[in-house]
């Protein structure tokens, strides 16, 4: 079985251990990972692609000290070795312009407003997980209890 990980990135701590929380649910079937910064995640994806594991996804806040989040997901967009990994941005300070910029240059797929709806995050975070499996090829039957059930059958019903 290929090993996935989800990592967030947020500066505050507090913030990391709701993320923390709020992922419970998946933590029996992949690897939940959280940085304090843009430097410390990008320093753990070299790690994680040097082990020949799977970035599935990564969630991040948008305003951090040194890199934000947008800069952090564009940099990871634009290195070859993540194609396929699935970005989310969690913010409660970007505005409307920062949002657009995320999605034209960082490739991310979701937004997420704090304070946050903990649902609202674990279907997202599903919805990408299941998104991230088909587009690699992984073999979905071992993680199907985490992954998004329309988004599955949907992929499903294509496949036949």
């Amino acid at each position: 079985m290929d090993k996935l990980t989800i990592i967030y990135v947020d500066d505050q701590r507090e913030v990391l251990s709701t993320i923390s929380k709020d992922l419970q649910v998946f933590e029996k079937y992949v690897a939940l990972e959280e940085c304090e910064s843009a430097h410390e995640a990008l320093a753990l994806l070299d790690d994680i692609e040097g082990e020949g594991d799977h970035v599935a996804v990564i969630i991040s806040d948008h305003i951090m000290p040194g890199k934000n989040g947008v800069e952090f997901l564009a940099e990871v967009d634009t290195d070859v070795r993540f194609p396929q990994t699935k970005k989310m941005l969690l913010t409660g300070q970007a505005t409307h312009q920062d949002t657009i910029r995320a999605i034209n240059t960082a490739g991310i797929e979701n937004y997420i407003e704090k304070p946050w709806d903990a649902e609202n995050l674990v279907d997202s975070v599903k919805i990408l997980l299941t998104k991230y499996i088909f587009s690699v090829g992984i073999d979905y039957q071992s993680y199907s209890p985490i992954l998004h059930q329309p988004t599955l059958l949907n992929y499903l019903s294509k496949q036949v």
